[in-house]
């Protein structure tokens, strides 16, 4: 029987602020799944740097210390451009702030090895007790939005506990400046535009009770989100029959 060849994966956790958090998940990451991990750190004006340099000395991982901050979607596609070039299969990405689990990353692989072609997203349980208000509103009203451009119901489009394969990446660099938070919803839907769809993996919600405040803006990010989404629709004629097939979904 031929053996099959072992995944490649790459773990990238862009990281902006995060002195409260980045030690213990970089530790986790390293120990829990053995992996090659790159941290991009945002320029960030904190701790962050000082920490990261100091595991170094006993923990192998690579680092890029950004001089200027790009925002969350440059930070990734460090990540995306890095594993590009050395062949990697997938990409797996965690937040910096402690909301996503190591032990949650091999979720993310067995979902993959059951559809390969497919982006994997971690969705959060949705509970007002964990969840800020604004967040879970804001989160609703993406998900309908993405939703309807991407064809198909999306859960928790803006989780950014994802498996991304590299084939997929390869196929959208073109979107590479898109701003923020916004590339993380553009991706969803063309990724869609390909026939690769969101598989999801349920995901414990974790707000970090040292955590920094979120750098999503829900009013100001949401805004954004809907004019690129809005583009998108006109482009395809306003997608009137992946809006039925979410509305009987």
């Amino acid at each position: 029987m031929k053996q099959e060849t072992p995944l490649k994966w790459l773990v990238v956790i862009p990281a902006y602020n995060e002195e409260a958090t980045i030690e213990k998940l970089i530790d986790e990451v390293l120990h829990k799944s053995p992996t090659e991990l790159l941290i991009v750190n945002d320029a960030s004006e904190d701790r962050t740097a000082e920490i990261i340099n100091g595991m170094k000395n006993h923990l192998n991982f690579q680092v890029i210390h950004q001089k200027k901050n790009q925002g969350k979607a440059a930070s990734l596609w460090q990540g995306f451009d890095l594993a590009i070039q050395k062949k990697f299969d997938v990409v797996l990405t965690l937040d910096g702030d402690g909301q996503h689990r190591a032990e949650d990353l091999p979720l993310l692989i067995d979902a993959y090895h059951k559809n390969t072609k497919s982006l994997v997203i971690g969705a959060r349980k949705k509970d007002l007790k964990t969840q800020p208000l604004a967040r879970f509103l804001a989160n609703r009203f993406a998900n309908f939005w993405v939703s309807w451009a991407a064809g198909y119901s999306v859960k928790d489009s803006q989780s950014g506990f994802r498996l991304y394969p590299v084939t997929l990446l390869e196929q959208i660099q073109y979107i590479r400046n898109t701003e923020g938070f916004v590339f993380e919803s553009e991706v969803i839907i063309e990724a869609a535009w390909r026939d690769y769809y969101s598989e999801v993996v349920e995901i414990p919600t974790i707000y970090h009770k040292n955590r920094r405040p979120s750098h999503f803006k829900p009013y100001q990010d949401i805004k954004k989100i809907t004019q690129m989404i809005s583009r998108k629709l006109f482009s395809k004629k306003m997608n009137l029959k992946g809006l039925k097939r979410v509305l009987l979904n």
